[in-house]
């Protein structure tokens, strides 16, 4: 799964945050922006999101896929670049 966040700020926030609620979750980054967790944690992952004025996502599988869909449809912090 992936989290955007409005910025940096908000999607470090949704990490410690996570960490915070659920010490014994912990998300496997596989990127800057994606994580491998358990499929049951995602709904309360996507509750601390919104907290943290953050979103996740489902992230296609396949890395390659992912940087071609970040290049269609890139985030605010993306755009800035």
């Amino acid at each position: 799964m992936e989290i955007i966040g409005r910025d940096e700020f908000w999607k470090n926030a949704v990490l410690v945050e996570w960490q915070h609620q659920y010490p014994d979750r912990k998300l496997v980054a596989e990127g800057p922006r994606s994580y491998l967790i358990d499929e049951d944690w995602l709904s309360a992952l996507k509750v601390v999101a919104t907290e943290c004025n953050s979103t996740v996502t489902l992230a296609p599988t396949d890395p390659s896929r992912r940087t071609w869909m970040r290049q269609l449809f890139p985030t605010r912090d993306e755009k800035n670049r």
